[in-house]
């Protein structure tokens, strides 16, 4: 089989390469080839506060006044440095490792992927960036941050991370919220698999911050089209079930009721204020990125027509 090309953003091209560190390294060296980098701003001198060192933090900036009088470790912060940061969340629940086609990505990797890339971009431009993996509980919390080890510790984190367990996405986006208090952006990646009244309180919560919110709701294209023609058997990820069913006559009303939860999905984001945006996981990764980073409006929901037509 080739190699991918450097610069492909195939989600199936991208699946060949071994580990998410050199996965990222082609989307970023790929999609940075075709912008105008903006110059090197470096730190500003007006200081704004303290904060607590947190592991791979600049030592540069602790400030050893204080750690003599307090016997703890805390960096200058810049005003430059606090302009912007963003916290990337990942929802490594077991649903996210579903993949329809074995020579892709799951919705986990795809998520993860495009997590790191965001990091590593938001990082590059000297802001801060941050991760919080999470399923019904809280796996990791990064404190957002923007120095070059940072970016390191956030590939490893998501390199190593496994998606498994129920998802409680409800009360995580309350502990997001409760760590991660100084006004950012916040990035969730989720298949939303949830019940959606907890989901629409716990963003109400960041809303309450002040949070500039978007909600990557990344779906299997099976998850949206249900290709299946013979009798298949069923597995629950996040329950322990099966079922054996007929596909066909189960299709119509599974399009129907999967319709209906993408339209209240977005209804949920719209009704907060928070950009809502539909990613399949065979769609390329440079699209998805311009979306992301330009602000261009999210791609319309596919009414039942569509997905019916998509086989």
């Amino acid at each position: 089989m080739p190699a991918p090309s450097p610069n492909s953003f195939d989600p199936a091209s991208l699946a060949q390469l071994s580990h998410l560190r050199l996965q990222a390294r082609v989307i970023v060296e790929g999609y940075l080839s075709g912008l105008h980098r903006s110059p090197h701003q470096g730190y500003s001198v007006e200081f704004a506060e303290h904060r607590e060192y947190a592991p791979g933090d600049d030592l540069r900036y602790v400030d050893w006044k204080v750690f003599g009088r307090s016997d703890r470790y805390y960096l200058k912060q810049f005003e430059e440095e606090t302009n912007f940061a963003c916290m990337l969340a990942v929802d490594a629940s077991e649903s996210m490792q579903y993949g329809s086609s074995p020579a892709s990505l799951n919705k986990f990797e795809y998520a993860r992927l495009l997590a790191a890339v965001l990091a590593s971009l938001t990082i590059q431009q000297q802001d801060a960036a941050g991760l919080v993996l999470f399923s019904e509980q809280l796996q990791h919390y990064v404190r957002a941050a923007g120095n070059p080890q940072q970016q390191t510790r956030i590939w490893e984190l998501l390199e190593q991370s496994k998606a498994s367990g129920p998802t409680a996405l409800g009360p995580m986006l309350h502990e997001i919220s409760d760590r991660f208090r100084k006004r950012g952006m916040i990035i969730l990646f989720s298949d939303l698999f949830d019940d959606l009244d907890a989901i629409k309180i716990g963003l109400q919560r960041l809303k309450h911050r002040r949070h500039d919110i978007r909600v990557i709701h990344i779906l299997d294209p099976a998850e949206l089209e249900f290709p299946f023609e013979e009798p298949t058997l069923f597995h629950g990820l996040e329950i322990a079930q099966e079922q054996m069913v007929d596909p066909r006559g189960l299709r119509t009303a599974y399009l129907k009721e999967f319709h209906s939860f993408l339209v209240e999905s977005r209804r949920t984001c719209r009704d907060l204020g928070v950009e809502h945006d539909i990613v399949r996981t065979d769609e390329p990764f440079d699209r998805v990125l311009r979306r992301i980073l330009s602000n261009r409006p999210p791609l319309p929901i596919p009414n039942i027509t569509e997905m019916q037509g998509r086989r």
